[in-house]
């Protein structure tokens, strides 16, 4: 049975009389180290994991790095629960976020929410004039909190699900690396093999004289074109094209509908990105009707971030039923992305008034289903990935050796 392995984390904390005190404590991740300090009666100000090697250095990338992750929000609303649950107050907390904040970008957004929030403002409504930082789901689930008054058990669901998204998003990479970097493999190999190899070979096949066999020939004129300015063009051309015309069909409501039904029908990974997308409408569905939101606005706001057309559109129908005075569970059973164990668990939470709770359920059952399939895909992918990469250069090789083969029998 594999054992996690456990992580070292520095911390800075806050005990009850204000005091600042630093340390360090081994944990699987830093919301357990959250959790440990908490718990020990500290308010966490700092929580950042330990680098022992130099592989696990982060490469900071200009622009790129000042970008606010999903990991920092994370981390963000870990740590303002954390505190506004220990008494401190939010003008407080937000300072002291600001000055612990190792991201620039979200540390300038938080500063000017703190402004804000002194001069009178909600704190909902200070974070929605940052919506590039903010996502809807974020402010609505917030607002509720003020509305409820319990801004840090919300504050805690944020951060909850934000981490639970981080890990999807893990998977999904874990699952689609391995294959995509074979595939430049691939390509990289053939490319150096057609440009430096094959035209060695073919200055020996013309001066033995003689037909090639036609598998050789079909590799001496791959050879001849990657090697022309028509072929050098083409390997830069070609990708740019392909990739505009993807941001462009993305960018359009229509098209990106029919990139995601595309995406559900794929053979191997469009059960991987089914999965996906009704783990995260479950959650975020879960996480806003937990924290108070309102049903037909919880509803359209997961409908906008549930990035899955179809499943967005069955959103949509259900909340125009809900609006109607109906169930959630009937014009979800009328969407065949929708499978019958999600819309009879639905049903079951409407019947019992515990809809977010089984809608949480559903979310923990997909999220165990995706890490199932990622290992297996992995898995399977492994050799697959290197029977592809064999066999493309197995075979450049056969036919680079075949005129030869040929002679020997003429000799022979």
């Amino acid at each position: 049975m594999a054992t996690s392995t456990l992580s070292k984390f520095d911390y800075q904390v806050r005990d009850r009389s204000g005091k600042l005190v630093s340390g360090q404590l081994e944990a699987d991740s830093s919301a357990a180290v959250a959790s440990k300090l908490t718990s020990m009666g500290y308010a966490p100000v700092r929580i950042t994991e330990v680098s022992e090697k130099g592989l696990n250095t982060e490469i900071r990338i200009p622009g790129l790095s000042d970008r606010v992750k999903l990991k920092d929000l994370a981390i963000f609303s870990r740590q303002f629960a954390t505190m506004i649950s220990s008494g401190l107050a939010l003008i407080r907390a937000l300072s002291i976020l600001h000055d612990q904040t190792e991201n620039k970008k979200l540390a300038e957004v938080i500063d000017e929410i703190r402004g804000q929030v002194e001069a009178g403002a909600s704190l909902s409504g200070a974070m929605a004039e940052h919506p590039k930082v903010f996502p809807k789901l974020y402010i609505a689930m917030v607002k509720a909190g003020e509305a409820a008054g319990m801004l840090d058990q919300v504050l805690l669901r944020v951060a909850m699900m934000l981490e639970a998204d981080v890990k999807l998003r893990s998977k999904i990479k874990s699952a689609m690396t391995y294959p995509v970097i074979v595939f430049f493999m691939a390509i990289g190999l053939s490319t150096v093999m057609l440009i430096f190899i094959v035209p060695v070979f073919d200055g020996m096949f013309a001066d033995l004289g003689g037909e090639l066999p036609w598998l050789t020939a079909q590799l001496v004129r791959a050879s001849d074109f990657v090697t022309s300015w028509l072929g050098i063009i083409t390997y830069i051309v070609v990708p740019v094209v392909l990739w505009t015309a993807y941001k462009q069909i993305r960018a359009n409501e229509k098209g990106r509908f029919v990139l995601d039904v595309m995406k559900l029908r794929l053979p191997v990974f469009g059960s991987l990105f089914h999965k996906i997308a009704l783990t995260r409408f479950a959650r975020n569905l879960s996480t806003l009707l937990a924290a108070g939101v309102p049903i037909l606005q919880a509803l359209e706001i997961t409908a906008e971030t549930v990035n899955n057309g179809p499943i967005a559109n069955a959103v949509t129908d259900v909340k125009d039923s809900v609006r109607q005075g109906e169930s959630m569970n009937r014009p979800l059973s009328q969407h065949e992305v929708f499978p019958p164990m999600v819309v009879q668990m639905i049903a079951v939470g409407e019947e019992t008034g515990n809809i977010d709770g089984m809608l949480g359920k559903i979310s923990d059952f997909y999220d165990t289903e995706i890490e199932t399939m990622t290992e297996q895909l992995t898995a399977l992918m492994e050799p697959l990935m290197i029977g592809v990469i064999g066999g493309i250069v197995g075979g450049m090789v056969i036919a680079l050796y075949m005129p030869m083969f040929k002679i020997f029998e003429m000799i022979g």
